[in-house]
């Protein structure tokens, strides 16, 4: 099927706006490396993620049919909406890449106008294109013009603090944005201090599109407080989801689910068997999910139970993400958390490696607890001497890829 250049008709992006916003949706956000096919599967399937955003592809590799390129824009049709994102500076490959992208169906385009990262960086991308913000809006407008999906457009507030987001939100509106997402801090400040919401409330109030705000999201209450004081259509979680995936369940019910360590080890089982799926179970599939799966329990390890009667209405500028919470949280006891507990909590890289190692092995779900409960007993209290040592990086160098 061969998709032609032509803009979006007004009728087709309220019909995506629609679906992509109502009733206030909680997206997930673009994620490099995490947000692999397998895991928006996981929080789309099993949490009911309704909106999900693809890793970012660079649309230059992706027009030459560079095989991980095309990988990262892979949809599953499970009923959602799907957005591809990409990373260009020049019209034409952004059109390009954009028919592309509609010849796989996706649901939306979302141009990455924020990513801090030296690769991206310095090829003039990401968050290099708030520089010079007439010429970003001349690229929304051709790019716009050019594909016949919805474009968003995904920013930061500004390169360090002389923040122009108000008026680049403004620029791209005019230039044919279907909506705006908004990362509450600068370049600079990557993924440090807390997420201006106060700033992304102004435009909110200044603009005629959606606004997605994006910052600081870890439970539920956190993404409906936030929504609640900037008035954005939506909110988009990344770290968040990493830590926790059926934050979208939480999000959905207005109320928090507690797994216990066995229940979340069923979650990361369901993972793995997605994986599993996706690589193949040969050599290739094993290295691949090594590559990943490692690395999803470096954030996995971080989660812990927040109820809301404990940790809720803390200010804006007081987010639970940018706290340091410890290994265990106001009311609980570090030396009464089960053994299994306490190794899903274990920052180790070699504690995730083996960790990973015994999900892949194990034929069941009853048959993977049991064996990490003997990891742990066997081989906790050595990773948490070391964590507790300031060493938290493991010595084979085979076992951890990610």
């Amino acid at each position: 099927m061969v998709i032609e250049r032509r803009k979006p008709s007004e009728e087709e992006i309220s019909k995506w706006r629609a679906r992509a916003l109502a009733p206030g949706e909680l997206w997930l956000a673009p994620l490099t490396k995490g947000g692999n096919l397998p895991f928006r599967r996981l929080v789309a399937d099993d949490f009911g993620a309704r909106v999900t955003v693809s890793e970012m592809a660079f649309a230059k590799f992706l027009c030459k049919g560079n095989r991980v390129e095309r990988a990262r824009i892979r949809r599953r049709d499970d009923g959602g909406v799907f957005g591809a994102q990409i990373a260009t500076k020049t019209i034409d490959e952004g059109v390009r890449a954009g028919l592309i992208i509609a010849e796989n169906n996706a649901d939306f385009i979302d141009l990455n106008c924020g990513c801090p990262i030296h690769e991206t960086w310095h090829r003039g991308l990401g968050a290099a294109l708030l520089k010079k913000p007439a010429k970003l809006e001349r690229l929304v407008e051709g790019i716009a013009a050019g594909v016949p999906l919805p474009l968003t457009v995904k920013i930061r507030l500004g390169i360090d603090s002389s923040n122009p987001a108000r008026r680049i939100a403004e620029g791209l509106e005019n230039a044919g944005a279907s909506a705006i997402v908004i990362h509450g801090r600068t370049k600079e400040q990557r993924y440090t201090s807390h997420a201006d919401f106060e700033t992304i409330r102004e435009i909110v109030q200044e603009r005629n599109i959606p606004i997605i705000g994006n910052g600081d999201v870890l439970t539920w209450y956190d993404a409906r407080d936030r929504m609640e004081y900037s008035g954005v259509a939506a909110m988009m979680v990344g770290r968040g989801a990493l830590i926790k995936p059926w934050i979208f369940k939480e999000f959905r019910e207005q109320k928090a689910w507690e797994p216990t360590a066995e229940e979340r080890v069923g979650v990361y089982y369901k993972l793995r068997g997605y994986m599993r799926e996706q690589f193949g179970d040969d050599d290739l599939g094993k290295r691949r999910f090594d590559d990943f799966f490692p690395w999803h329990l470096g954030f996995f390890c971080r989660y812990r139970p927040l109820p809301e009667e404990i940790f809720g209405g803390r200010a804006i500028t007081d987010p639970l993400l940018q706290s340091r919470l410890g290994f265990a949280v106001e009311g609980e006891s570090a030396e009464d958390l089960p053994l299994l507990e306490q190794l899903l909590r274990c920052e180790h890289e070699e504690a995730h490696a083996s960790i990973a190692e015994a999900l892949w092995s194990a034929e069941t779900l009853e048959e993977a607890i049991y064996e990490l409960e003997i990891l742990a007993k066997e081989s906790l209290a050595g990773w948490q001497a070391a964590v507790a040592s300031g060493d938290r990086r493991s010595n084979n160098s085979d076992t951890i890829r990610g």
